[in-house]
């Protein structure tokens, strides 16, 4: 449980943005973000895959080890295949 105590005459948005910063800090809000839907065991499987090759990329980049193909990826985004266009039928 978190808890925030008032410093001498410290306002209450002050104090509330201490506990917005320390919910981040231990993953609450990602975490409610994640339980606030049902995730299905595949989906599950999937996501801690890509997180375990996305740590062992970091890890292979930070040793210097990695050739300089590998360096862009980290910070690479997935696209989606774009989609065929239909046919316009005039």
């Amino acid at each position: 449980m978190l808890k925030v105590k008032a410093r001498g005459n410290e306002p209450v948005d002050l104090m509330l943005r201490r506990f917005k910063k320390l919910c981040e800090k231990e993953g609450l809000i990602k975490e409610m973000k994640r339980i606030s839907y049902y995730e299905k065991p595949s989906e599950r499987h999937r996501r801690q895959l890509r997180k375990a090759q996305k740590r062992e990329l970091k890890a292979l980049l930070e040793s210097g080890n990695a050739p300089p193909s590998l360096r862009g990826l980290l910070r690479m985004k997935r696209r989606r295949p774009m989609r065929p266009r239909r046919p316009s039928s005039i």
